[in-house]
């Protein structure tokens, strides 16, 4: 037998194998469909159940979402990874959501933006997203219900918190029903053909700070420019000769931009917490598996902080999470940021809160809400 008989024989045999695997691939994708259309109807189902019981007013239930992710990741045997499961049923929810009302999100803009990214990752593709000019306005549209949620971020791993973010939770009517993790990946995005060509760098200050020592090592003597957001920084680099970004791969993309130099954070592990802002709270997700936060104040005596965390230790509540502010009111005076593991009606946490009331000068329970589910 010749060696194109050999050949030709063996192209018959792949495509033979490949067929019955593709034929198999279509009839999954089939029942995939179906099921997915199935899914659909009974999400419509619970809309029309809530509103028959006048229940209608929130179709979005954090908690509810958390633990079907949660179960779907229990369930999962591969081969796909937990993340890539996750982002898959996000997406399906967020679809069938937008069947009774695609929700508003204000983020902080412009398009691009890692509050952008953060939206999408915890509302999917299927949400409203309404860029904001700042973080203020963001809590204004969700407070005037211009929007339905709002994504804000409040704490990097490696900047620290995000004092605006904090300061308007100070005052904000609005409650906290969930939080987002991303992973942040900084490129310098640029036209320009060469770092050496590079005559300006404009991001946010914290990007500027997150990136500050690969910039003193590869453009030391570049002025950085800090703006109102990376995804804005994009957008002057991209109408700017020799002008350069610090943002993420969104940013590249929307505003067609190349990455001259990738994943240039100081940190690998550089991290950006955002919190989900509504006008309801969020019920037990899975015991175990829901944050609190709260504002606490006390005058400034000896002792005086050790005074509102013996509650927690003594019901055995941890706190994850203790920051800082100068109260805006008294100078010198100070507010205290708190994250604590549970919900607030769990009886251990409903317990500490308790007690803390009738220490503290001043507390705000700023919403208890599911952990981030990765």
């Amino acid at each position: 037998m010749s060696d194109r008989q050999n050949s030709d024989n063996g192209k018959d045999s792949l495509l033979a194998e490949l067929s019955v695997v593709r034929t198999d691939i279509d009839a999954i994708d089939a029942q995939l469909l179906d099921l997915l259309n199935r899914r659909a109807r009974c999400a419509q189902q619970v809309g029309e159940i809530k509103a028959r019981h006048g229940d209608a007013g929130f179709i979005y239930r954090p908690e509810r979402e958390a633990q079907v992710l949660r179960r779907i990741q229990d369930m999962n045997q591969g081969p796909l990874s937990s993340e890539s499961v996750t982002w898959f049923f996000r997406e399906v929810m967020s679809a069938c959501l937008s069947l009774e009302q695609p929700l508003g999100i204000a983020f902080l803009g412009p398009l691009g933006t890692f509050s952008e990214s953060a939206s999408t990752k915890h509302f999917g593709h299927a949400a409203r997203l309404l860029p904001q000019a700042s973080i203020d306005d963001v809590f204004r549209e969700v407070e005037a219900g211009h929007a339905n949620y709002g994504v804000a971020p409040v704490e990097n791993s490696t900047e620290g918190a995000v004092g605006r973010t904090l300061d308007l939770l100070l005052g904000t009517s609005l409650k906290i029903c969930g939080e987002v993790v991303l992973r942040i990946h900084q490129h310098l995005l640029t036209k320009a053909p060469s770092l050496d060509r590079v005559t300006k760098v404009y991001s946010h200050a914290q990007s500027l700070a997150q990136c500050h020592e690969w910039l003193n090592r590869h453009l030391p003597n570049v002025p950085r420019i800090s703006v109102g957001s990376n995804a804005q920084a994009a957008q002057m680099a991209a109408q700017e000769e020799g002008a350069a970004a610090i943002a993420g791969e969104a940013a590249a993309d929307r505003y067609d931009l190349p990455r001259l130099a990738e994943s240039i954070e100081d940190e690998p592990n550089n991290t950006t917490r955002f919190v989900v802002l509504g006008r309801h709270d969020a019920g037990p997700s899975t015991a175990g598996k829901d944050k609190t936060s709260l504002i606490m104040s006390i005058p400034n005596n000896t002792g005086a902080l050790h005074t509102l965390l013996v509650p927690f230790a003594d019901a055995g509540v941890s706190l994850t999470r203790l920051e800082s502010r100068p109260a805006r009111h008294t100078l010198w005076e100070y507010v205290f940021f708190v994250d604590v593991d549970g919900h607030r009606d769990e009886p251990r946490v409903k317990a500490a809160l308790d007690e803390l009331a009738r220490r503290a000068a001043y507390l705000k329970v700023l919403g208890s809400y599911p952990v981030a589910v990765y």
